[in-house]
């Protein structure tokens, strides 16, 4: 199958998993491939970089509880709901095991999952998200999520927003993010993403990673943009002095949204681990 071009062109669904239904994009055919997003965005981020294993893999791209157009309950937001919804959708396509690919909240949520039923899961990349990050990194990501939850006026409004808040990003990122995480309300648009649901995660993120770290027995790729700012050179080194096993890739030049700012190179990265 060839390569879509756009998150547009990607089929999407809802599929029910028992325990929530979860909206996704999917594409391809073959071994069963899984994205995850970060928090606040949504399946349609991680497209451009799913896009590129179709002709390879079955690629679905989830929303994640909480964003999108998937399920928001009122709670359920630990790392532990997450894992269990992933292993659920694996269970429901019936086609795993799967790798996982997750960036940020999506990596923490594919680690947790691989421990919980290692099964269930081939591989995972984990793309800029590791154990020890510095409490005042979380305090500043806590700050710019409970402050995206606005009302804007127009598409134009919410574009200049995100190129704001998202400097690095070409623009053709910004486009995907606009046009496919907001909804119309009175008065103009807001986030797809619950705003009760952003603040519990945020909290969440903070619980300690260290022992699921050590018990990952699956083969995991450690991604990590060079000057992100969520996941400090010091982070990164005291995980790999945790688990030295692991495989880790620096990308050149990229923050924290290491899929969006450098695809080329990101793809290359997962295409080589998993060749491997």
């Amino acid at each position: 199958m060839t390569a879509v071009a756009s998150y547009k062109d990607m089929k999407m669904r809802r599929i029910d998993c028992g325990r929530i239904t979860l909206n996704v994009r999917e594409a391809g055919s073959g071994p069963l491939m899984l994205f995850f997003h970060g928090i606040t965005a949504n399946s349609a981020t991680l497209v451009p970089l799913a896009a590129r294993f179709s002709e390879r893999f079955t690629t679905v791209v989830v929303d994640q509880r909480g964003h999108g157009h998937s399920d928001k309950p009122e709670s359920g937001y630990e790392a532990q709901d997450f894992a269990d919804d992933i292993l659920a959708l694996v269970r429901t396509l019936d086609r795993g095991p799967a790798i996982l690919v997750g960036h940020s909240l999506g990596s923490r949520n594919s680690v947790t999952a691989a421990v919980r039923d290692p099964d269930l899961v081939r591989s995972v990349v984990a793309i800029d998200f590791t154990p020890y990050i510095e409490t005042e990194v979380f305090d500043a990501l806590e700050a710019r999520v409970n402050a995206g939850d606005q009302l804007f006026g127009d598409l134009q409004a919410v574009k200049a927003y995100l190129a704001a808040r998202y400097p690095s990003f070409p623009a053709e990122a910004i486009d995907i993010r606009a046009q496919s995480g907001y909804r119309e309300v009175e008065g103009g648009l807001r986030p797809l993403a619950s705003p009760s649901a952003m603040a519990q995660i945020a909290t969440g993120l903070r619980a300690d990673l260290t022992q699921t770290y050590r018990e990952l027995t699956k083969p995991t790729l450690l991604v990590r943009g060079e000057v992100s700012k969520l996941v400090s050179a010091d982070a990164l080194a005291k995980t790999s002095r945790l688990r030295p096993d692991l495989p880790v890739v620096v990308v050149p030049g990229a923050d924290h949204y290491v899929n969006e700012v450098s695809p080329d190179i990101t793809f290359r990265a997962i295409t080589n681990f998993i060749d491997a």
